[in-house]
């Protein structure tokens, strides 16, 4: 699928009637519609018009769009809203996003009867004052007293209890206030994602007039993108809601939720209690209410639910489907969460924001480097792609069309469209094939929430976000260990307390969540831990389950009301399982991660040597075992691997081809079977083991030799944009397009032709002929300024993708290695027309900016204030490699 953003919306039916058929044609299942900023004021082309958010004149095209994706067949989803997070103009600051800030102290007298706040205040509202600490407290908890506050002044005592001071709790900004990316009218705060009439003055006044716009043609889901609020660490009522979850009033603790906790004793137990609080709180007020919105409509609840507010992994059990974003394969990833939440909940699709940031600026990106992250993806339990993105462009809009500030382009667009139905095939096969049976994972790496909720202040309260190890305070927690558990020859999930008592259950030696069975639970530098996540532990590890501390074992129940026997019970507990006498458990430091694995339990990956660039997925079906195997490098990696199967043949199932061959020299052992392999840079295949007997395979020979073509072939070229094409050209070498003043800027199709005479001793029998292209190289890819790593560090020796016709029929798309096409069934003996197709990207036609300059959004920003967005890394435009680089060859394969 694709993210369509809709700019302005400024959009027309036959438009978007155009853009859907293109989706289609381009091997897309469907969008997802998002409306965003303007691009162009009204009438900057001709019968252009921005639409405002929320008018009947939008709500007609999303009644048309629904309509038209039905007859389609395309899947329709609908991002509430605009931009993000949820929020508009509908809301006053009051129901917009809150924090709280400390403000103060200011010192008192005795006799003094009212104390006003500090000058710095700024006139926030104040919602609490608090007297202390005092001196003659006999319980050290009880340091802080409430005072009243009438009509704005904070009324003192007579008796000051020795205190010198006061300090005021006021209510603040967070982090980020307003949307993001808002379409026309749809500027405004954020609403309060923790207040239920806040939310549902949402629903009743964006969230169902966009679904009811849609008519009888309901979208598959509703769509809640990533929680990027920044610090929304209040709501006004949570003092209250704080009381009736916990069972002690917060207020007169408030100190201990800032700075050094005032001295407050279990300052730390407070914070926890209070990041719970507001966790429970979004996940009850927040995600509860559209997911029942979504059931009402009898429609689904998609969220990406990480960042802040916080949440926790069960937040996903409340929504329909989960989602995650990023591509941090040996970190803490926004996919691996999502999945993980899947996997553990038994849900059979995992989908991703995918290639939000792939090879910056916009149009950079190339097919090579969509494989290069989907694999990623893939790796990290992903099985469907929603691509970001597909910008709609009004007509008449200058050629590359319109685009989102920051993002990959999906569309027609872009020249290498000739192969994105190829490319999405790709996608396809990879996730339909890790859709089947269940996930194989070895591990569950337990998450400590209970500790990172000790870490939340009212400013700071991501639990985890999609962006690697530094991103929040789960995600520096166990980033960490990743890369011990992939490289050592395991798979893993994420787990955490909600999920375990919702659906984990001990099952002999293993931890059960449905069909999906870990042998191992990895317990990382845990403190807190409840007593029911525990005690399951111990069960699984009294089963002969292997249960791994990692650091130092648990050590106390969490909560501000944990009394001392319950401490007393996770000690004696935790003493049992990982330092007593007879300990099932083992506490190891980081370092002896990958050693206590391996000799624990036999690797499901096992490799000949150290090859940290080599992944794998393993799927467990009735059927046979899947195992998904990814080259992550910009080098041909060849290896042997050691594979944890029973006495099954080895299939080769290629994503990118569709193809099936038998492998013919799997090595048996017991319990195991060793398959030798190679992998070409960013490759990817499937080795399924199954009972099923294929025919045999002789190894392949290259016993003829190739005929080189790279000389003499007569090119013409078409223009991806209006201009005139440049000159056909006869080239007796392959050469560069930006080696040539006349098409150093060319964006488009170049069809370069041939005719190639093969004589019949070379179409015989059981020999397969190939057009092969080079193997291309390693390459330092240039990037902008903000240094995004998604790309493939390649120089292909074909820039970029290219589509081979042989006799007039098609022969099959190239855009990642290895660079060929099977030609077999389509050679004839005597002469042969041989016609490639080849197109490069839409930023060689960008970089003349003499010609075309960049846009100017000065005048747009002017007329649609405040200024949304920045088009990002164009210092990074510059023309790249295009064309056929050599050499091609007709190659022949016996068998």
């Amino acid at each position: 699928m694709v993210r369509w953003w809709w700019f302005g919306p400024a959009v027309v039916k036959p438009e978007l009637e155009k853009e859907m058929i293109l989706m289609k044609e381009g091997g897309f299942g469907g969008f997802e519609v998002q409306p965003t900023y303007p691009l162009a004021t009204d009438g900057q082309y001709p019968g252009l018009r921005n639409f405002q958010f929320r008018s009947p004149e939008f709500y007609d095209m999303l009644g048309f769009t629904a309509a038209k994706a039905k007859e389609l067949g395309l899947r329709f989803d609908l991002t509430l809203g605009s931009g993000w997070p949820y929020g508009g103009p509908i809301f006053t600051r009051e129901e917009g996003v809150q924090s709280i800030a400390e403000s103060g102290p200011v010192s008192i007298q005795p006799g003094q009867t009212t104390v006003a706040p500090p000058a710095s205040n700024n006139g926030n509202t104040i919602f609490s004052a608090l007297l202390g600490p005092v001196t003659d407290a006999t319980d050290p908890s009880k340091a802080f007293i409430p005072l009243n506050i009438e009509d704005g002044v904070t009324q003192l005592p007579a008796n000051l209890h020795g205190a010198t001071q006061v300090t005021f709790f006021v209510y603040a900004p967070a982090g980020l206030m307003q949307v993001k990316r808002p379409a026309l009218g749809a500027e405004g705060f954020i609403v309060d994602h923790y207040s239920t009439v806040a939310i549902q003055k949402f629903i009743d006044q964006i969230a169902e007039p966009e679904i009811n716009a849609c008519g009888p043609n309901l979208p598959y889901s509703i769509f809640c993108d990533s929680l990027e609020v920044a610090g929304e660490g209040w709501t006004p009522k949570l003092l209250a809601e704080f009381k009736q979850r916990r069972g002690y009033d917060l207020e007169p603790l408030l100190p201990a939720l800032f700075g050094d906790g005032g001295g407050i004793p279990k300052a730390a137990e407070i914070r926890a209690d209070y990041g719970k609080t507001v966790a429970e709180v979004f996940n009850d007020n927040f995600v509860k209410a559209f997911s029942n919105l979504a059931k009402a409509h009898n429609t689904l609840f998609r969220i990406q639910a990480y960042g802040t507010p916080p949440t926790t992994l069960t937040t996903y059990a409340l929504a329909d489907l989960d989602e995650g974003e990023n591509a941090n394969w040996k970190s803490f990833s926004g996919t691996r969460w999502a999945s993980s939440a899947n996997h553990l909940l038994g849900r059979p699709m995992s989908s991703s924001e995918s290639f939000t940031w792939l090879h910056s600026p916009v149009f950079m990106a190339a097919p090579l480097d969509i494989k290069a992250e989907s694999n990623l993806q893939l790796l990290n339990g992903v099985n469907q792609f929603l691509c970001h993105g597909w910008p709609y462009t009004a007509p008449g809009v200058e050629y590359p069309g319109w685009r989102f500030y920051a993002a990959a382009v999906f569309n027609e667009k872009n020249p290498w469209w000739i192969a994105m139905h190829d490319i999405n095939d790709y996608l396809a096969r990879a996730s339909f094939m890790l859709r089947q049976g269940t996930p194989a994972n070895d591990i569950a790496l337990y998450l400590p929430e209970e500790d990172g909720y000790t870490q939340f202040t009212p400013q700071d309260l991501a639990m985890a976000t999609s962006n690697g190890g530094n991103g929040a305070i789960l995600n520096g927690m166990v980033a960490g260990l990743v890369p011990s558990i992939v490289e050592s020859g395991y798979d893993f999930d994420f787990m955490d307390d909600g999920l375990l008592a919702m659906c984990g259950k001990v099952d002999g030696p293993a931890l059960a969540f449905g069909d999906l069975k870990f042998k191992v639970i990895i317990v990382p530098n845990v403190t807190r831990i409840p007593l029911a996540t525990l005690k399951k532990f111990e069960d699984f590890a009294n089963n002969g389950g292997i249960l791994i501390a990692v650091g130092n074992p648990p050590s106390q129940a969490p909560g501000y009301l944990a009394s001392d026997a319950d401490n007393q019970a996770t000690k004696d507990i935790s003493t049992r399982l990982f330092t007593g006498p007879n300990a099932k458990g083992v506490v190891i430091t980081a370092d002896q991660l990958r050693q206590t694995l391996v000799a624990k339990l036999r690797p499901d990956f096992a490799l000949s040597k150290a090859q940290p660039d080599l992944g794998f997925v393993h799927r467990h079906t009735d059927a046979g075992e899947i195992y998904f195997l990814v080259n992550t490098s910009n080098k041909t990696v060849s290896e042997t691997a050691t594979f944890r199967v029973e006495k099954l043949n080895a299939e080769w199932w290629d994503p990118t081809t569709g193809a099936v061959t038998k492998e013919p020299s799997v090595k048996i052992n017991p319990g195991t079977a060793d398959v030798s392999f190679t992998l070409p840079p960013y490759g990817a295949q499937f080795l399924v083991f199954t009972n099923r007997v294929m025919g045999s395979n002789k190894p392949v020979t290259a016993n003829t030799a190739p005929i080189d073509l790279s000389g003499d072939w007569n090119v013409t070229f078409k223009n991806a944009s209006p201009e005139a094409n440049p000159a056909p050209e006869h080239m007796a070498t392959l050469t560069d397009w930006t080696a040539n003043l006349a098409t150093h800027y060319f964006s488009g199709v170049a069809t370069y032709a041939k005719s190639v005479t093969v004589p019949a001793t070379l179409l015989k029998n059981g020999q397969k002929q190939y057009l092969t292209f080079g193997d291309g190289a390693p390459a330092t890819v240039p990037v902008g300024t903000s240094g995004n790593p998604n790309r493939a560090d390649y120089q292909p020796p074909i820039g970029d993708a290219a589509v081979v016709w042989v006799n007039g029929q098609r022969a099959g798309a190239i855009w990642c290695p290895p660079y060929r096409v099977d030609v077999t069934a389509l050679l004839k003996s005597g002469v042969n027309q041989i016609r490639i197709e080849v197109a490069n990207r839409a930023v060689n036609y960008m970089a003349d900016q003499q010609h075309h300059p960049l846009p100017d959004y000065t005048a747009l920003i002017a007329a649609y204030p405040p200024k949304r967005f920045d088009a990002q890394d164009m210092d990074a435009i510059q023309v790249q490699p295009s064309g056929l680089l050599g050499p091609v060859q007709l190659t022949f394969e016996s068998k």
